[in-house]
């Protein structure tokens, strides 16, 4: 089976450029790095010891920060590689004023690429997060004798039933890591059937929270947020900010002052979102704080990444996108920790348990439609009440998790 993956992957290779270049015009490339998949390298290694985390993208970065903050510390460690797969995480990794940790997008897992990059970096330990699992990196790694750690592992049901078509293959890879972190006892379950051998679970590390201070709002857009009764949409996806903007226009109808914050999950669509907000009559200020607001501003749209927390620190509350389409629903964990009342459609797959949690502690709503997110919404407004309990919860959970887990990868 790693044959024929070989095959297809080295078709993907040929046909590389092309897909780069369409991916650059769509702005999905960072047009100064994007040669880092091919496997060349923007940054140097520096001598000593060198651990490396691998995310997907934005949430599996984030997820691990806390834990990369406490490796910041390590003196043993000399050097941190992050790598991911898109320009929305590599600009998370700026926001931090990490010492020792770098970001380099990772390279097409062709067998001879995957090589030249192990051979460039010599990592000492790597981590691969969630479900990022790639045939040839992980078995040139373990050709090495360089130890793998699956981190806060997420197997849905679906992801193992594509596992297992092939479970020798399965098999072969997951058996190579030397320890594999679970996100949930589900995932703890369908491991332990792909083959994995040193499991545990002590919580999903997303409980964690990261140490760094979150950036603030300029202060006239904090005046401008207070003034209203507002509620922010947080990673949407396509249509959902149609839903979004439904929801405005219903509300409108009982509340004055409404604002409605937009912070989409790709902001390359920006500008086709404001287009389709405003073709329902609503006001658009796309986020530009050092221009003046207009008070007759219906929705508040945000085009840059790195700033959702601030967002959450001035809204008491947030419905998570991805959830009213079919996309497994976004992690809600950052929001609850700023005491925001959580709303979400029928489509949270992704994040079976911890919607669960949140249900049972009353904190998070399940919505169907604009009608039902606005008349939760207008309860909100009314009560206006922040769970301060929970926040300080979380942050205890979170703590404990990163402290044992830290403890058994260190």
């Amino acid at each position: 089976m790693l044959f024929i993956y070989r095959l297809l992957i080295n078709t993907i290779l040929f046909f590389s450029p092309i897909i780069l270049i369409l991916r650059l015009i769509k702005k999905k490339e960072d047009p100064n790095r994007f040669k880092e998949k091919l496997g060349f390298f923007s940054k140097k290694k520096k001598s000593g010891k060198l651990i490396w985390f691998h995310g997907a993208s934005v949430g599996e970065i984030q997820s691990v920060l806390p834990l990369i903050e406490k490796f910041e510390k390590n003196k043993k460690i000399n050097q941190i590689l992050i790598t991911s797969n898109t320009v929305s995480s590599s600009n998370i990794i700026k926001k931090f004023r990490f010492r020792k940790t770098i970001h380099q997008f990772f390279p097409i897992d062709c067998n001879f690429i995957s090589k030249k990059f192990i051979n460039h970096w010599k990592p000492s330990k790597v981590f691969f997060i969630d479900s990022e699992i790639w045939p040839n990196t992980v078995n040139n790694l373990h050709n090495k004798k360089i130890p793998m750690i699956l981190l806060n592992g997420r197997i849905t049901k679906k992801t193992l039933h594509r596992w297992l078509i092939l479970p020798n293959f399965a098999k072969s890879l997951f058996s190579k890591f030397k320890i594999c972190l679970s996100s949930s006892l589900e995932s703890k379950r369908y491991l332990k059937k792909l083959g994995a051998q040193n499991i545990k679970f002590f919580g999903n590390i997303k409980f964690s929270q990261s140490e760094s201070v979150s950036p603030t709002l300029d202060k006239n857009l904090r005046n401008f947020i207070k003034s209203k009764n507002a509620w922010c949409a947080s990673s949407t996806h396509y249509n959902e900010e149609k839903i979004c903007g439904q929801t405005h226009l219903y509300l409108d109808k009982k509340y004055k002052n409404l604002l409605t914050i937009i912070i989409p999950r790709h902001i390359n669509r920006v500008d086709t979102i404001k287009k389709e907000l405003e073709s329902l009559k609503l006001k658009v200020h796309v986020d530009e704080p050092k221009r003046k607001i207009s008070s007759k501003t219906d929705v508040y749209l945000v085009n840059s990444y790195g700033k959702t927390k601030s967002f959450y620190k001035e809204c008491n509350n947030v419905f998570l996108g991805g959830s009213m389409i079919n996309r497994g629903g976004q992690n809600p964990l950052e929001a609850v920790r700023y005491g925001c009342n959580i709303f979400h459609g029928p489509n949270v797959s992704n994040f079976k348990e911890i919607y669960w949690f949140l249900k049972n502690k009353n904190l998070s709503k399940k919505v169907n439609n604009y009608k039902s997110l606005a008349n939760l919404l207008g309860v909100t407004f009314k009560n206006k009440t922040q769970p301060k309990k929970i926040k300080k919860n979380f942050y205890l959970i979170g703590k404990n998790i990163l402290n044992k887990t830290y403890k058994v990868v260190c």
